[in-house]
């Protein structure tokens, strides 16, 4: 269990908005329902005296916060692989590989990055969701930070936040692009399809960045930087633009074959069973010391024999023109 002990003024940009929303501002690192349940309870106070989730907040006043923070108990230490980039007594920075899921849930209670990290790790039960500040889906491969102190997790969080984390990702795409650009596009639920996320009118903001990094016959390898971090956020953005990721499941649709195809990349394009997304880059701040720093990550085996198929391919092709 961890002491939490935390003042933060309100600034005049939150001032009028509902105490839970101001507090989900000030102190990112938590969840929205838990700082209700903490307004609720008393332990977090405006100006020393309790007030209730939906109360303004005027500029000035100061949220004070002092809770206990406990772990989860559902989500159990077990032995698993960690690729560990870098190490300090700060934060960690894994390169997660392609069908590890992040955080358990059904199906995967103890098959998880979270329980590999709690294994090794056993501090991180203190921690709000393990010190994972932020999250790849199970077929995505690539790297994320994970904080070892509950001050390290409040600053990545607030630097995600903030935009000042550099997230870059390599996306293998169908359609051959003719350059790069940006997808502003808000996103949220699907309106029918309650599990995919969509575009959509009225969503939240969602900005991808992308540029091409090779074109080959009828695929576009692509890197895409994220702006903000929605769920789904590049798949979906490059669907919406006709450009769906190879080997997506929810977003791709059936397998596009280059005319002229041989077997062998007839055989990988079928056969990519994920979508073909790593997160190859990633750059920040140290929370302790303010250090710049940066790590990227080598392409995986599976895509990289896809991409390697698809350039020879685009060789030949050539060649007989």
């Amino acid at each position: 269990m961890t002491r939490i002990d935390a003042r933060e003024a309100v600034p005049d940009a939150l001032a009028g908005k509902r105490l839970d929303q101001a507090a989900a501002q000030l102190f990112p690192g938590h969840s929205r329902a838990r700082l209700q349940g903490w307004i609720k309870d008393g332990s977090l106070l405006v100006d020393g005296a309790r007030r209730r989730p939906r109360d303004p907040v005027r500029s000035g006043e100061v949220l004070q916060l002092g809770a206990e923070v406990e772990g989860d108990e559902r989500w159990r230490p077990h032995a698993g692989d960690l690729d560990l980039v870098f190490e300090d007594a700060d934060l960690l920075v894994i390169d997660k590989a392609p069908g590890v899921v992040v955080h358990p849930a059904a199906g995967h209670r103890d098959d998880t990055l979270v329980n590999a990290l709690l294994h090794r790790f056993p501090e991180l039960s203190e921690l709000p969701r393990a010190g994972v500040v932020h999250r790849l889906d199970k077929d995505t491969s690539g790297l994320l930070v994970v904080a070892r102190s509950l001050t390290a997790h409040t600053a990545l969080v607030r630097s995600l936040q903030a935009r000042d984390v550099r997230r870059e990702y390599e996306a293998l795409v169908h359609g051959t692009m003719t350059g790069g650009g940006v997808v502003d596009a808000p996103m949220g639920r699907h309106p029918v399809q309650r599990k995919k996320m969509a575009v959509v009118e009225g969503g939240k903001p969602a900005v991808t960045h992308y540029r091409l990094l090779e074109r080959f016959a009828d695929h576009t390898l692509v890197l895409c930087r994220l702006e903000t971090g929605r769920t789904h956020q590049i798949r979906v953005h490059m669907a919406h633009i006709r450009h769906a990721l190879v080997g997506d499941p929810v977003y791709g649709g059936r397998a596009r074959l280059p005319a002229g195809a041989d077997p062998e990349l007839v055989e990988l394009l079928r056969g990519f069973g994920r979508q073909a997304l790593h997160a190859r880059r990633l750059a920040f701040r140290h929370p302790a010391s303010d250090e710049l720093l940066e790590f990227e990550s080598p392409r995986p085996a599976d895509l990289a024999r896809l991409v390697a198929a698809l350039r020879e391919h685009a060789r030949q092709a050539a060649e007989r023109s």
